[in-house]
């Protein structure tokens, strides 16, 4: 899956603030992840990451 810093996720569950999309701010073995809702960052593994995106919401520059 090809993310990149500065991509918003639309994940499959929402976070508990009922927010589903997240921004991406750091990408690794794991991805750091910002909510869009509350602000909170969270980190999860690649794997369970890839698995959890829904739809990759990519801010095209001119």
């Amino acid at each position: 899956m090809d993310i990149q810093v500065g991509d918003k996720l639309q994940m499959k569950k929402a976070h508990p603030c009922g927010s589903s999309v997240f921004s991406v701010l750091r990408v690794g073995i794991d991805f750091k992840m910002k909510c869009d809702g509350c602000g909170h960052e969270v980190m999860l593994p690649r794997v369970k990451a890839e698995k959890n995106v829904k739809k990759i919401i990519r801010e095209d520059l001119p």
